[in-house]
């Protein structure tokens, strides 16, 4: 029988927006007074909007600053005066900061060296965070030994990972590698603030972002992310590319996120019970977090769509074909894209014409191995999407809105309106004009001629996992998030466990140097997650429905405290039921969507030793607690858990 939370956000439109009315704690800006698709959209792989490369003893080189600034979204406030946004962005000395960073773009075997230089300070003083800071959750001060150490006194601690990088142990932006402003503040793990990237993998969008522990969905929500693009002879980004892919001004990047703002322009999050959203975004009624202290959230969906920046923006293009690489860099948001025509200067959806096709060529790690044509795609949080869009069949003049048919509320593999926001605009994300005049340029991306090369992994099996996703509560009556197994196993400090499971108990999930797993994951929640493998790309197998038996068991927290979770047995998979991946999900991944009630299998080969990280990427879930390490090989004899130099 099958048992769980059925935890669901718990209030309506009306509700929210009445207490927001009544707020006088934090006034918050009105996304129904943004101009839409007035703002021009950055191209992530302009020129102008890439980092410029160094050379040193025969590597590329980059100094990148993590640093505050003063960024204009294309905000007002209620009154309708621009407003400006204070953020932290990476930037370089002779580039300003930027939100979305600048893009780092590199080819296959490529080395590069990234000193990550944590700048968040100001006249030698360490900057506050943006955000209230949850202190009672397992983060990067709270570990043993950093009682003395604060952002006030130490500075904001932060940590670069490169999403989807195939790459050494100490340049994985592991979150225990973070660093603030003292010697003090370095992590547990820290070795150093240059990290080393050989891409040894094919050409796809990766992307970097801040990944602290326990602090990651803050540190992100302030603008710490940008794209990583890897080039190779199949994917070169020039006109003589073999696949014909569109390239320069015809291929484009977009990284996708949801805020909230203060009516000042300042970013906002809440965390306080009197501030807008706290109560449905808590979601348990109960809970009791420290009196007087900000709490974290169990997710987090924003009332206004920021795309590179630019709160819904818009970008003028010709009647032909356009590459478009898309990043869903919200905290929480699952979408579901489509591109409808309107009618020229229309902001809404009234007048949409049918969904235009598309065609799927690309995902997480690279190019499919065939093109697939479409209407719609569902974009969980942290995944890549690589698109053929043709505007030649867009009558010349009209617009093509990007829509969102999903709503304002977790995910759970369908489509339903349970919207927070009255009015809501998060069903649009940008727009694209078809105003240009066509260049020259032929199209000569020909699906039918389209051969990416892309094999499915084919190596033996030396292992089945059987993993699981749960949902328990913290000591204060929060939901929790967590992974664990679902069988019974030997962690590597050899303990017999089973079930749910934190961030600090004994590692689970060891697989041996050169070994091929299939990962089965089974998720018992009422909500989809979309879960994040390190240092691997993997293949999407299978998923099928399961039955299940829930049982209670206690949990440790990092602090000693005893908190509630899961374990399962009597697990009955109806494999009558199997259902093959999808065909947009035939290539290679990072990132899978593990639906309610069923178990989702993954495959991937493990050919780098060290201590890696798995993890749920709704960023609210990995921050408490829903992540675990992983150890590649066999550990060090001196330190039975950490990652061999």
């Amino acid at each position: 029988m099958n048992k769980h939370n059925g935890r669901r956000i718990q209030f309506s439109a009306s509700k929210y927006i009445q207490e927001d009315k009544e707020s006088t704690v934090t006034p918050r800006a009105d996304p129904t007074q943004q101009a839409l698709f007035v703002e021009e959209a950055p191209n992530a792989l302009d020129p102008s909007f890439k980092f410029t490369k160094q050379c040193e003893d025969g590597k590329t080189k980059y100094t990148v600053r993590i640093e505050q600034f003063e960024h204009n979204t294309g905000l007002v406030n209620n009154q309708g005066q621009a407003v400006s946004t204070t953020v932290w962005g990476y930037g370089q000395e002779n580039q300003p900061a930027s939100w979305p960073g600048r893009t780092i773009e590199v080819t296959q075997g490529e080395l590069v060296d990234i000193e990550w230089q944590n700048k968040l300070e100001k006249d030698g003083e360490p900057l506050p965070h943006l955000l209230p800071v949850d202190k009672s959750l397992h983060w990067c001060y709270s570990l043993p030994d950093y009682e003395d150490v604060s952002i006030e006194e130490d500075g904001v601690p932060i940590v670069t990972h490169v999403h989807g990088a195939h790459v050494e142990t100490d340049s994985d932006g592991n979150p225990e590698y973070f660093f603030g402003l003292s010697e003090r503040s370095r992590g547990p793990r820290w070795k150093h603030e240059t990290y080393h990237y050989d891409n040894s993998q094919r050409a796809a969008a990766l992307w970097y972002h801040d990944h602290g522990l326990g602090i990651t969905r803050l540190n992100v929500y302030t603008g710490l992310a940008g794209f990583y693009i890897v080039r190779d002879g199949m994917d070169t980004g020039t006109e003589d590319n073999p696949l014909g892919l569109p390239v320069g001004d015809y291929e484009q990047a977009y990284a996708v996120q949801d805020r909230m703002f203060k009516e000042n322009g300042d970013l906002f999050f809440p965390a306080f019970p009197d501030d807008p959203g706290y109560k449905g975004f808590i979601t348990d009624e109960g809970a009791t977090p420290p009196a007087g202290e900000p709490t974290a959230l169990a997710e987090f969906f924003g009332d206004h769509i920021v795309v590179n920046g630019k709160l819904w923006p818009k970008k003028d293009v010709e009647p032909r074909q356009y590459r478009l690489r898309f990043l869903n860099g919200c905290d929480s948001r699952f979408m579901r894209l489509r591109f409808r025509e309107v009618p020229a200067g229309k902001t809404d959806l009234s007048e949409a014409e049918d969904p235009l096709s598309f065609y799927v060529i690309g995902s997480d790690q690279g190019l499919l191995a065939y093109p697939v044509s479409v209407t719609e795609i569902d974009f969980m949080p942290a995944e890549r999407l690589d698109l053929i869009v043709d505007f030649s069949n867009v009558e010349e003049g009209s617009r093509v809105i990007v829509e969102n048919i999903l709503g304002d509320s977790p995910f759970s593999g369908d489509v339903k309106k349970q919207d927070f926001f009255e009015n809501r605009r998060t069903d649009r994300v940008m727009a694209f004009d078809v105003v240009l005049p066509l260049s020259d340029n032929d199209d000569k991306f020909y699906p039918t001629k389209f051969d990416s090369g892309y094999c499915i992994n084919e190596n033996p099996v030396n292992k089945v996992r059987k993993l699981a996703l749960f949902e328990g509560k913290d000591e204060y009556g929060r939901l929790q998030p967590m992974l664990g197994t679902a069988e019974e196993v030997v962690n590597m400090a050899g303990d017999t466990v089973k079930g749910s499971m934190t961030w600090h108990q004994g590692i689970t999930e060891n697989p041996q140097l050169g070994h091929t797993e299939i990962w089965e994951i089974y998720n018992t929640t009422g909500d989809a997650h979309p879960i994040h493998v390190h240092l691997v790309h993997f293949d999407t197998l299978c998923r099928a429905p399961f039955s299940f038996d829930l049982h209670k068991q206690s949990m440790t927290q990092h602090n000693g405290a005893q908190a509630k979770g899961f374990y399962i047995d009597n697990i009955v998979v109806d494999e009558s039921k199997a259902r093959d991946s999808l065909l947009t999900e035939k290539g290679p991944k990072d990132m899978v969507i593990a639906y309610p009630n069923e178990v989702t299998r993954i495959k991937m080969t493990f050919d780098r030793a060290g201590r890696y990280v798995w993890h749920c990427h709704i960023l609210s879930h990995e921050d408490h607690d829903m992540m675990r390490p992983m150890q590649v090989g066999t550990p060090c004899v001196e330190e039975s858990e950490t990652d061999c130099d």
